[in-house]
């Protein structure tokens, strides 16, 4: 199965040109003890970890790429803070075409690895997606390159890439198929903003139950959460100072967007701290046994945070978005098991340990 297996998504792209590699048709889990320990009776996780390239940006590449096919292009130019250009550069490998990408100044290394596995060249770019003024001149350099006969530029958000984020719109209709119930609300991490409004509009195109859309952001990059959550209009750009890899998107982007489309599902904004992302990354392994990055556990953060102040019901359908392998950050497996050693015992010690007393 792959999202192709949706009529409205196949329509777009003939046939011969479709690319995939198995990507959608990721699990919704139902929470057995996060949930229960906060009285969500009814709390699930859409585990997009398990994408082929490790990351819900799976969806974006299968739809980019074969539009690029169909239209003849063999050339990708793209940019990324790790997920995209691996997913890119995953099915750039599959179609035969070329893979170019600049990446964040902070991205972690083994995202960079994974691209230069599937054979995408890379360059990191000073102050790219930390500083506002330096991420809008490399989008903008991107844009020129792009402009050469058989090169197309992919960036994850529709204000860059419209066709391929069509293609991130497959998980509401998954969602809207995979719950018994109507859900309630959709928790989705935000860095430029194209998840949440991709979800929000999938809902709105092909299910009659629109959840609420609910955006998550790290305080240390308020572009969206905030202005959504005090009734403001537009995204703002910030000096970005969060650590979370893959969120660090200081420009509007889908900025605006995403404010009046979750806005209009009922949804609001929601801002967590580091720390307290870092704390549902390690409550989602222990206690769930899903093994996702930090970025990946920021929309749970933000579902505890609400369900402790009050602001969703308990006993909703409540959806979080877990959008990236726990593989894809080494330095937050780091944190997640600081301390804790592997020793190496004699076969004799092992056998006495399970003898019984």
């Amino acid at each position: 199965m792959s999202i192709w297996r949706w009529d409205d998504l196949a329509a777009k792209v003939a046939a011969d040109s479709r690319i995939t590699l198995g990507e959608g048709e990721t699990p919704l889990v139902a929470s057995r003890r996060i949930g229960r320990a906060l009285g969500l009776s009814r709390l699930s996780f859409k585990v997009e970890c398990a994408n082929p390239s490790g990351s819900y940006k799976d969806r974006f590449a299968a739809m980019a790429i074969s539009h690029m096919k169909a239209n003849g292009q063999s050339q990708c130019i793209a940019t990324s803070s790790g997920n995209t250009g691996a997913a890119l550069a995953a099915y750039c490998a599959a179609a035969g075409v070329s893979c170019e990408i600049a990446v964040v100044e902070t991205a972690p290394e083994n995202k960079l690895r994974q691209m230069q596995a599937y054979g995408a060249r890379i360059y990191r770019v000073k102050g790219f997606g930390l500083d506002a003024e330096a991420t809008r001149q490399t989008f903008e350099a991107l844009r020129r390159r792009a402009e050469r006969p058989g090169a197309a530029l992919q960036i994850s958000a529709y204000h860059y890439s419209p066709d391929g984020m069509i293609g991130v719109q497959s998980i509401a209709y998954e969602l809207a198929t995979q719950s018994d119930l109507p859900i309630a609300h959709v928790f989705c991490p935000a860095g430029g903003g194209g998840l949440a409004l991709a979800v929000a509009r999938g809902f709105q195109a092909g299910s009659a139950n629109s959840p609420r859309i609910e955006c998550v952001q790290p305080v240390g990059n308020n572009t969206i959460a905030g202005p959504l959550r005090d009734g403001e209009d537009q995204a703002r750009k910030v000096v970005c100072t969060t650590t979370i890899s893959g969120l660090q998107v200081p420009d509007v982007i889908d900025g605006d967007e995403t404010i009046a489309a979750c806005r209009n599902s009922g949804g609001t904004g929601h801002l967590v701290e580091d720390d307290e992302v870092w704390e549902a990354q390690f409550l989602l392994a222990r206690d769930e046994g899903i093994f996702c990055e930090p970025a990946g556990a920021v929309a749970l953060a933000g579902a505890l945070r609400a369900a402790r102040n009050g602001e969703i019901d308990r006993d909703n359908s409540i959806v979080c978005m877990v959008t990236g392998s726990g593989f894809k950050d080494s330095n937050s497996i780091e944190r997640m098991v600081a301390g804790r050693s592997c020793p190496t015992v004699e076969l004799g010690e092992l056998l006495a340990r399970d003898s019984p007393s």
